[in-house]
């Protein structure tokens, strides 16, 4: 129970990538006062908590009306979730990447720091495969849905402490934890690709 926890954590850290959203929240907030900063990554938090509990609800059960069989929805998002981590280890980082997403004319909270920044599509998708229906009971998945709400709780405790964590880090450090993140999570995405394999040819 316990090393389910903690790849539960891991998992959702890593898609998630809290300390990543730093440089992106700073970017977005710069011109706003110290309250406003508060409400923004209080906003993006409670969204992207919101959209990640839709799919871990309700995103098989989508699946499964589509007719798409969960193994091969693995191994397709284990592909996609690799790709994603060979961007965040060769290309540009998730900061430098999503600063560039920013549009002055939307709602900041929600684009692109509530999504993709927290609520990003390799968070979607873990939040589907980490809580299969045939796999975990209500226990299981409502503990790994406490798991990501730890780390959305945890990436809200960073934005609000932004400016003194980013004078320590800086973008080089953040790009540094981003890539090594993106390492971590090409592991979780073969893992997925696998087990997804495993799973549909009955081996």
């Amino acid at each position: 129970m316990l090393n389910d926890l903690l790849t539960s954590f891991i998992t959702f850290f890593t898609v998630i990538d809290p300390i990543g959203t730093i440089p992106v929240f700073i970017a977005i907030t710069s011109s706003l006062k110290a309250d406003e900063r508060k409400k923004t990554a209080r906003k993006a938090a409670i969204v992207s908590a919101g959209v990640l509990l839709f799919f871990i609800v309700l995103g098989e059960l989508i699946l499964n009306a589509i007719d798409i069989p969960l193994p091969t929805f693995q191994i397709a998002g284990g592909i996609v979730l690799f790709l994603f981590a060979l961007t965040m280890i060769f290309g540009e980082s998730k900061p430098e990447t999503e600063i560039s997403h920013i549009d002055k004319k939307d709602d900041k909270a929600i684009f692109p720091l509530a999504m993709p920044s927290l609520a990003s599509p390799g968070a979607i998708l873990a939040a589907i495969l980490l809580t299969e229906n045939s796999k975990f009971s209500i226990v299981d998945q409502s503990l790994t849905a406490l798991m990501m709400l730890v780390v959305i709780f945890f990436a809200w405790v960073l934005m609000v402490l932004s400016t003194k964590i980013f004078k320590y880090i800086g973008n080089s450090g953040s790009a540094i934890i981003s890539r090594v993140m993106g390492l971590i999570l090409s592991a979780v995405a073969v893992s997925n690709i696998l087990q997804g394999f495993k799973v549909y040819f009955n081996l």
